[in-house]
Protein backbone atom coordinates (compact mmCIF):
# COMPACT_ATOMS: atom_id res chain seq x y z
CA UNK A 1 0.00 0.00 0.00
CA UNK A 2 1.26 3.34 -0.72
CA UNK A 3 2.11 6.24 1.66
CA UNK A 4 -0.70 8.71 2.12
CA UNK A 5 0.28 12.13 2.00
CA UNK A 6 -2.32 15.20 3.17
CA UNK A 7 -1.67 18.40 3.03
CA UNK A 8 -3.97 21.02 5.30
CA UNK A 9 -4.14 24.63 5.76
CA UNK A 10 -6.65 27.27 5.63
CA UNK A 11 -7.96 28.39 2.58
CA UNK A 12 -5.66 30.45 0.37
CA UNK A 13 -2.66 28.17 1.88
CA UNK A 14 -1.51 26.80 -1.36
CA UNK A 15 -2.33 23.48 -0.88
CA UNK A 16 -3.28 22.41 -4.38
CA UNK A 17 -0.35 23.94 -5.68
CA UNK A 18 2.04 22.56 -3.18
CA UNK A 19 0.41 18.73 -3.46
CA UNK A 20 0.41 18.79 -7.33
CA UNK A 21 4.08 20.21 -7.30
CA UNK A 22 4.55 17.45 -5.07
CA UNK A 23 3.56 14.97 -7.31
CA UNK A 24 5.19 16.15 -10.08
CA UNK A 25 8.46 16.36 -8.24
CA UNK A 26 8.25 12.86 -6.53
CA UNK A 27 7.35 11.78 -10.56
CA UNK A 28 10.68 12.99 -11.81
CA UNK A 29 12.08 10.79 -9.16
CA UNK A 30 10.82 7.39 -10.67
CA UNK A 31 7.74 7.38 -8.26
CA UNK A 32 4.49 6.47 -9.11
CA UNK A 33 2.03 9.35 -7.49
CA UNK A 34 -1.79 9.72 -7.00
CA UNK A 35 -3.91 12.81 -6.09
CA UNK A 36 -6.97 13.92 -4.31
CA UNK A 37 -8.69 17.35 -4.02
CA UNK A 38 -11.50 17.54 -1.09
CA UNK A 39 -14.15 18.22 -0.99
CA UNK A 40 -14.97 17.04 -4.23
CA UNK A 41 -17.53 19.30 -5.46
CA UNK A 42 -18.67 18.04 -8.54
CA UNK A 43 -17.63 14.61 -8.31
CA UNK A 44 -19.64 13.50 -5.40
CA UNK A 45 -23.18 13.71 -4.05
CA UNK A 46 -22.12 15.60 -0.95
CA UNK A 47 -20.08 17.31 -2.47
CA UNK A 48 -22.67 18.95 -4.62
CA UNK A 49 -24.01 19.41 -0.76
CA UNK A 50 -20.70 21.38 0.55
CA UNK A 51 -20.91 23.54 -2.14
CA UNK A 52 -24.85 24.37 -1.49
CA UNK A 53 -23.32 24.86 2.59
CA UNK A 54 -20.58 27.02 0.94
CA UNK A 55 -22.82 28.98 -1.15
CA UNK A 56 -25.01 30.11 2.13
CA UNK A 57 -27.88 28.05 0.92
CA UNK A 58 -28.26 26.22 4.31
CA UNK A 59 -27.46 29.62 6.28
CA UNK A 60 -25.20 31.55 7.50
CA UNK A 61 -21.92 29.79 9.30
CA UNK A 62 -23.22 30.17 12.71
CA UNK A 63 -26.47 28.69 11.20
CA UNK A 64 -25.59 25.52 10.45
CA UNK A 65 -24.32 23.15 13.22
CA UNK A 66 -21.11 21.90 13.25
CA UNK A 67 -21.80 18.24 13.48
CA UNK A 68 -24.23 18.50 10.81
CA UNK A 69 -21.31 20.16 8.44
CA UNK A 70 -19.11 17.34 9.38
CA UNK A 71 -21.30 14.95 8.13
CA UNK A 72 -21.34 16.77 4.43
CA UNK A 73 -17.32 16.55 4.65
CA UNK A 74 -17.27 12.76 5.93
CA UNK A 75 -19.58 11.87 3.82
CA UNK A 76 -18.08 13.34 0.88
CA UNK A 77 -14.76 11.58 1.60
CA UNK A 78 -16.91 7.66 2.30
CA UNK A 79 -18.16 8.27 -1.47
CA UNK A 80 -14.96 8.67 -2.53
CA UNK A 81 -12.98 5.58 -0.88
CA UNK A 82 -13.40 3.29 -3.25
CA UNK A 83 -11.37 5.55 -6.09
CA UNK A 84 -9.15 6.73 -2.84
CA UNK A 85 -8.34 2.68 -2.40
CA UNK A 86 -7.65 2.16 -6.12
CA UNK A 87 -4.87 5.12 -6.13
CA UNK A 88 -2.80 3.65 -3.55
CA UNK A 89 -3.05 0.64 -5.14
CA UNK A 90 -1.50 1.63 -8.02
CA UNK A 91 1.00 4.55 -6.41
CA UNK A 92 3.69 4.78 -4.45
CA UNK A 93 2.30 7.99 -2.86
CA UNK A 94 -0.99 9.23 -2.77
CA UNK A 95 -1.50 13.52 -1.74
CA UNK A 96 -4.71 14.91 -0.54
CA UNK A 97 -5.29 18.22 -1.04
CA UNK A 98 -7.18 18.33 2.28
CA UNK A 99 -8.54 15.58 4.13
CA UNK A 100 -9.81 14.37 7.82
CA UNK A 101 -7.97 17.03 9.62
CA UNK A 102 -9.38 19.93 7.29
CA UNK A 103 -12.96 18.51 8.74
CA UNK A 104 -11.30 18.50 12.59
CA UNK A 105 -10.09 22.10 12.24
CA UNK A 106 -12.81 23.79 10.21
CA UNK A 107 -15.59 22.31 12.88
CA UNK A 108 -14.08 22.81 15.86
CA UNK A 109 -13.39 26.47 15.83
CA UNK A 110 -16.96 26.70 16.10
CA UNK A 111 -16.87 25.32 19.35
CA UNK A 112 -15.15 26.09 22.48
CA UNK A 113 -14.19 23.58 25.66
CA UNK A 114 -15.58 19.85 26.46
CA UNK A 115 -18.42 20.38 22.79
CA UNK A 116 -15.02 21.00 20.98
CA UNK A 117 -13.70 17.75 22.31
CA UNK A 118 -16.39 15.94 21.88
CA UNK A 119 -17.01 16.77 18.74
CA UNK A 120 -13.37 16.36 17.39
CA UNK A 121 -13.70 12.78 19.27
CA UNK A 122 -17.20 12.29 16.98
CA UNK A 123 -15.29 13.15 13.86
CA UNK A 124 -12.58 10.89 14.32
CA UNK A 125 -15.03 7.54 14.91
CA UNK A 126 -17.12 8.51 12.03
CA UNK A 127 -14.49 9.11 9.76
CA UNK A 128 -11.85 6.58 10.72
CA UNK A 129 -13.94 3.69 12.69
CA UNK A 130 -17.48 3.79 10.82
CA UNK A 131 -16.41 4.79 7.29
CA UNK A 132 -12.95 3.31 7.69
CA UNK A 133 -11.09 6.59 6.31
CA UNK A 134 -7.61 5.56 6.42
CA UNK A 135 -5.17 7.35 8.00
CA UNK A 136 -2.39 9.55 6.38
CA UNK A 137 1.37 8.91 6.96
CA UNK A 138 2.08 12.28 7.14
CA UNK A 139 0.14 15.17 7.38
CA UNK A 140 1.43 18.50 6.44
CA UNK A 141 0.19 21.64 7.49
CA UNK A 142 1.17 24.99 5.66
CA UNK A 143 0.37 27.33 8.44
CA UNK A 144 -0.76 30.66 6.93
CA UNK A 145 -1.99 33.75 8.92
CA UNK A 146 -5.34 34.77 8.08
CA UNK A 147 -4.25 38.32 6.91
CA UNK A 148 -3.01 36.71 3.73
CA UNK A 149 -6.24 34.38 3.19
CA UNK A 150 -8.55 36.82 1.28
CA UNK A 151 -6.06 38.07 -1.06
CA UNK A 152 -4.66 34.76 -2.00
CA UNK A 153 -7.92 33.70 -2.49
CA UNK A 154 -9.05 36.50 -4.70
CA UNK A 155 -5.34 35.25 -7.40
CA UNK A 156 -7.91 32.24 -7.45
CA UNK A 157 -8.79 30.96 -11.11
CA UNK A 158 -12.56 30.94 -10.99
CA UNK A 159 -14.28 27.95 -9.08
CA UNK A 160 -16.80 25.68 -9.98
CA UNK A 161 -18.51 25.67 -7.06
CA UNK A 162 -19.08 28.99 -6.61
CA UNK A 163 -19.59 32.48 -8.55
CA UNK A 164 -18.18 34.40 -5.34
CA UNK A 165 -14.80 35.98 -5.40
CA UNK A 166 -14.78 34.16 -1.42
CA UNK A 167 -17.19 31.42 -0.35
CA UNK A 168 -18.64 31.46 2.98
CA UNK A 169 -15.83 30.36 4.90
CA UNK A 170 -13.35 32.17 3.21
CA UNK A 171 -15.02 35.46 3.71
CA UNK A 172 -14.94 35.10 7.45
CA UNK A 173 -11.43 36.10 8.47
CA UNK A 174 -12.18 35.86 12.03
CA UNK A 175 -13.72 32.29 11.41
CA UNK A 176 -10.56 31.34 9.10
CA UNK A 177 -7.88 32.72 12.42
CA UNK A 178 -9.80 30.28 14.42
CA UNK A 179 -9.52 27.40 12.26
CA UNK A 180 -5.45 28.22 11.88
CA UNK A 181 -5.39 28.16 15.40
CA UNK A 182 -7.45 24.59 15.92
CA UNK A 183 -5.08 23.25 12.97
CA UNK A 184 -1.93 24.53 15.08
CA UNK A 185 -3.60 22.57 18.12
CA UNK A 186 -3.71 19.65 16.09
CA UNK A 187 -0.29 19.59 14.97
CA UNK A 188 1.25 20.27 18.35
CA UNK A 189 -0.85 17.13 19.88
CA UNK A 190 0.42 14.70 16.96
CA UNK A 191 3.27 15.82 16.34
CA UNK A 192 4.18 11.50 15.45
CA UNK A 193 2.63 12.14 12.25
CA UNK A 194 1.95 15.65 11.70
CA UNK A 195 4.41 18.50 10.77
CA UNK A 196 4.24 22.32 9.89
CA UNK A 197 5.81 24.26 7.22
CA UNK A 198 5.52 27.97 7.53
CA UNK A 199 3.71 29.86 4.48
CA UNK A 200 5.31 32.97 5.31
CA UNK A 201 8.76 34.19 6.76
CA UNK A 202 10.07 35.42 9.61
CA UNK A 203 9.12 39.41 8.72
CA UNK A 204 5.83 38.16 8.04
CA UNK A 205 6.30 38.31 4.08
CA UNK A 206 5.04 35.73 2.15
CA UNK A 207 7.19 32.62 1.41
CA UNK A 208 8.01 31.79 -2.24
CA UNK A 209 6.74 28.39 -3.62
CA UNK A 210 9.73 26.76 -3.65
CA UNK A 211 10.78 27.11 -0.26
CA UNK A 212 7.38 25.58 0.96
CA UNK A 213 7.84 22.96 -1.61
CA UNK A 214 11.69 22.06 -0.36
CA UNK A 215 10.27 21.88 3.18
CA UNK A 216 7.47 19.81 2.42
CA UNK A 217 9.68 17.66 0.20
CA UNK A 218 12.22 17.37 3.15
CA UNK A 219 9.24 16.10 5.27
CA UNK A 220 8.09 13.18 2.37
CA UNK A 221 11.01 11.50 1.16
CA UNK A 222 11.83 9.76 4.74
CA UNK A 223 7.99 8.54 4.87
CA UNK A 224 8.89 6.50 1.10
CA UNK A 225 10.67 3.45 0.52
CA UNK A 226 13.67 3.21 -1.19
CA UNK A 227 12.46 1.46 -3.66
CA UNK A 228 9.69 2.37 -5.74
CA UNK A 229 7.11 -0.64 -6.12
CA UNK A 230 7.47 -2.76 -8.75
Amino acid sequence: MSVLVAIEGIDGSGKGTQTQMLCEKLQERGLRTGRLQFPRYSETVFGGAIADFLNGKFGSLDQVHPQLAAVLYACDRFESLSELQALREANDVVVLDRFVGSNLAHQAAKLDGDERRILTDWILKVEHEVFGLPKPSLTILIDMPSEWSRELVGRKEPRTYTDRTADLQESDLPYLERVRRCYQDLAAANESDWSVVAGVGADGSLASIEAVHQKIMQLVLPQIPTQPHP
